[in-house]
């Protein structure tokens, strides 16, 4: 199977503008990264479906098509797009959301996450401390007292 080089340029240029889109702090700027990644999504699984081919329907047919076109990419694309719709809605809604709540569209950091955030380093650092170290002079070639079984006296 041979495929053209467009279409996969196009594919890498809608992955790569939507994740730039997506990392940025503004809900409309992800919401559209979001939704150039579903497309290339879609791009991508119409490639991977194969030519073109005729319908696959019994009793429709072209005549210079001899292959029938896979159903599952196109069935596949149609989930996916519905699937887009879906989550574009719930972004929206919340995009509209936060603005009617704070006037501003950017996303901020959350003071709960940033406490949260400073009492688990601050956790960790007492962890660290409480954490008995490890003795240098046990680090040696002589035999401990866990290194013989019990009751085993050597042989004899």
């Amino acid at each position: 199977m041979t495929t053209s080089l467009v279409p996969l340029i196009l594919l890498g240029g809608l992955t790569s503008a939507g994740v730039y889109l997506l990392l940025e702090r503004n809900l409309t700027r992800m919401l559209l990264g979001l939704l150039l990644i579903s497309n290339a999504i879609n791009l991508l699984i119409l490639i991977a479906g194969g030519p073109a081919g005729e319908p696959p329907i019994w009793g429709r047919g072209s005549e210079p098509q001899t292959t029938t076109a896979d159903p599952l990419a196109q069935g596949m694309i149609l989930t996916a797009i519905v699937i887009t719709m879906g989550v574009a809605a719930f972004v929206l809604a919340m995009a509209y959301r936060t603005y009617r709540l704070t006037t501003a569209e950017e996303v901020g950091d959350d003071p709960e996450d940033a406490k949260v955030s400073e009492l688990a380093s601050k956790d960790i650092a007492a962890v660290e401390e409480d954490r008995p170290q490890p003795e240098a002079m046990r680090d040696t070639d002589a035999p401990d007292e866990l290194d013989a079984l019990p009751g085993y006296e050597g042989s004899k």
